[in-house]
Parts: C-alpha cells; sequence; structure tokens
C-alpha cells in the first residue's frame, strides 16, 4: 500500500479497462488504486472514462473521471477545484495525454505542430502549474511527466512529436529545481517503443513492427505495464529522494 492515503490525478487515463488495451494512464491508475491511492481519471474520451472509472469503483476502489483538455487553462482550473473540493489535497499528477502526427519535417503544418505543441508542452506547463498550488497546502507532492525516448534522441518519424517531448524533459528538470525545497518532486519517465491505443494502428503493420524489434535490444515491446511499475515507483515514496530525473524504460534502446 505505498500510495495509502493519496490522492493521485492522471491525465490521458480513459483506456483504463481490464481485458482492454490500456494506455499508460490507466494501467498506472490500476496500480495506484491497488497500493491505496484514489484516483481522478482524465481525458477527452469522456465515454471510455466514465466506463473506465465506474469498472474501477465497481473492484472497490475509490476513482471518477473528468473531462480534460490539458490545452486548456480554464479547464485545468475546474477539474483542480472539484479535485480539492471533495478530496481536500491533491499529492501526485501523472501528465500523461499525447498524441503524435508522425511525417516529414516539409509536409507537417502549423497546426501539427501547435497540436503537437499544445497536447504535450503546454499541457505539461499547465498541468503542473496548476498542480503546485493544490500541492503546497498539503507539503508536497509528486508530478510525473511523460516525456519518451524521442525526448532524449531525435524521432526519424515525427520531428514535432519529438520536439514537443524534449521539451517536457528540460521542463521537467528547471520545475524540479525550482520546487524542491517544497518537497514538491517533478521526473519524467521516458517510454521506448510500446504498445498502446496510441500506436496500435502503425506498430500492428508487420513492417514497421519489425523495425522497432531491431531497435530494442531487449528483443519485444513494452507494455503499458512495464511503463506504468515506474510511474508507480517516482509516485510513491520509495522515490523521495529523486527529482529532475529522467526514467527511461526502452529495453535497452537508447543505450546503443
Amino acid at each position: 500500500m505505498r500510495l495509502r492515503g493519496k490522492v493521485a490525478l492522471l491525465t490521458g487515463a480513459a483506456a483504463a479497462i481490464k481485458g482492454e488495451l490500456m494506455g499508460f494512464g490507466g494501467a498506472a491508475a490500476h496500480l495506484f488504486v491497488r497500493e491505496g491511492a484514489k484516483v481522478v481519471l482524465t481525458d477527452i474520451r469522456d465515454e471510455l472514462g466514465a466506463r473506465a472509472a465506474a469498472a474501477l469503483r465497481a473492484d472497490g476502489h475509490d476513482a471518477r473521471y473528468l473531462h480534460l483538455d490539458v490545452t486548456s487553462e480554464q479547464n485545468w482550473v475546474q477539474v483542480a477545484d472539484a479535485v480539492m473540493a471533495a478530496h481536500g489535497r491533491l499529492d501526485i499528477l501523472f501528465n500523461n495525454a499525447g498524441v503524435s502526427f508522425p511525417g516529414k519535417v516539409e509536409d507537417i503544418t502549423v497546426d501539427i505542430w501547435e497540436r503537437e505543441l499544445g497536447v504535450h508542452a503546454k499541457g505539461v506547463f499547465l498541468g503542473t502549474r496548476t498542480a503546485i498550488t493544490a500541492m503546497r497546502k498539503g507539503g508536497g507532492g509528486s508530478i510525473i511527466n511523460t516525456s519518451s525516448v524521442m525526448g532524449i534522441v531525435g524521432s526519424p518519424t515525427s520531428p514535432a512529436y519529438s520536439a514537443a517531448k524534449g521539451a517536457i524533459t528540460l521542463f521537467t528538470k528547471s520545475a524540479a529545481l525550482q520546487y524542491a525545497k517544497e518537497n514538491i518532486r517533478i521526473n519524467s519517465v521516458h517510454p521506448g517503443y510500446a504498445d498502446t491505443p496510441l500506436t496500435l494502428k502503425r506498430f500492428s503493420d508487420p513492417a514497421v513492427r519489425k523495425e522497432l524489434l531491431d531497435r530494442t535490444p531487449m528483443g519485444r515491446l513494452g507494455t503499458a505495464e512495464d511503463i506504468a511499475n515506474g510511474v508507480l515507483f517516482l509516485a510513491s515514496d520509495d522515490s523521495s529522494w529523486v527529482t529532475g530525473s529522467e526514467l527511461v524504460i526502452d529495453g535497452g534502446m537508447t543505450a546503443q
């Protein structure tokens, strides 16, 4: 029960139904409740998110779903107010919402560029800024931002995605330095190639899958649970002396 009594807000967490392919947010939600946390799932896929929260409650967990467009400052304030009204505290924020629009630089539109930077970089900024006020009232907390291995090395297929994830990487470090003395820890997690609802269509292509497997020394793609286990560590007090760090979970890809 490493998260007993803690309240966790997760973005991009609608895909959290047992028996269906989960995203990182959904898999983390299941680990969080198993370890005693109360969870607030957020997403823009309202029907799926509501079903996921209902399923968690049916299993005896404290879970609710709220609509959240992570690019909306007003929506962030609304969600934070709802969490504080319901629970009186916020201990964990998992900034996980994401999108992906592969393409060559010359084919990337301004709309695509702004969408990638908006959901990833702006979303993480707004979430972090909003959470800090709530966490300060409770004496601290843990913020985990989903970057990517492509926030460390370049992506051969998705330059806008890589730019956005790189922004998350360094924003995380800067924010961690500013709030370390307030016991607000801020870290980033860097998944390698993993099977999630976001990657399902592209990674199901046999040629693409072979290429990704060839790049991964451990010889398999990751699962949402592989990443969620790392997120749980960063969310818990087991990582109480960890801030501004990059937790890479990639089967050895970036070691090459």
